[in-house]
C-alpha cells in the first residue's frame, strides 16, 4: 500500500526550470533518507540528490548550484528545484526512499514510477 507519488515532470528549452514533487502515500513508520535518482537512455542510473531524516544534503557534482532538494517531513513529501536546466539534464527522474514501513517490517529501499524531463531547443 506503501508508495511514492511523483509530479512535475514535464518538456522545457535549456535555461527553463522545473520543480518536481514526491509524496510518500500509506502507512509509513519512518523515513531514514530521501533522494532523488535519474536514468537517461544508454546510461546507468545515478544518484542526483539526497537528503537525510537529519537534514544532510548531498548533491552530484553535475547539479550542484543549479538543483536544490528539500523536505516537507510533516507531509512526508520531497522537492527537487531544477534551474539553469541542460540538454544533459533530460532523463527520467526517479524518486527514492529509504524508509521503514511498520514498526516491526525490515528496512528497505522504495522507487516512484519515474517521471520524464525533457529538455530541447
Amino acid at each position: 500500500q506503501v508508495q511514492l507519488v511523483e509530479s512535475g515532470g514535464g518538456s522545457v528549452q535549456p535555461g527553463g526550470s522545473l520543480r518536481l514533487a514526491c509524496a510518500a502515500s500509506g502507512s509509513i513508520f519512518y523515513i531514514f533518507s530521501m533522494g532523488w535518482y535519474r536514468q537517461a537512455p544508454g546510461k546507468e542510473r545515478e544518484s542526483v540528490a539526497t537528503i537525510t531524516s537529519s537534514g544532510e544534503i548531498n548533491y552530484a557534482d553535475s547539479v550542484k548550484g543549479r538543483f536544490t532538494i528539500s523536505r516537507d517531513t510533516a507531509k512526508k513529501s520531497m522537492y527537487l528545484e531544477m534551474n539553469s536546466l541542460k540538454p544533459e539534464d533530460m532523463a527520467v527522474y526517479y524518486c527514492y526512499a529509504r524508509m521503514r514501513v511498520t514498526r516491526t517490517s525490515v528496512i528497505d529501499n522504495y522507487w516512484g514510477q519515474g517521471t520524464q524531463v525533457t529538455v530541447s531547443s
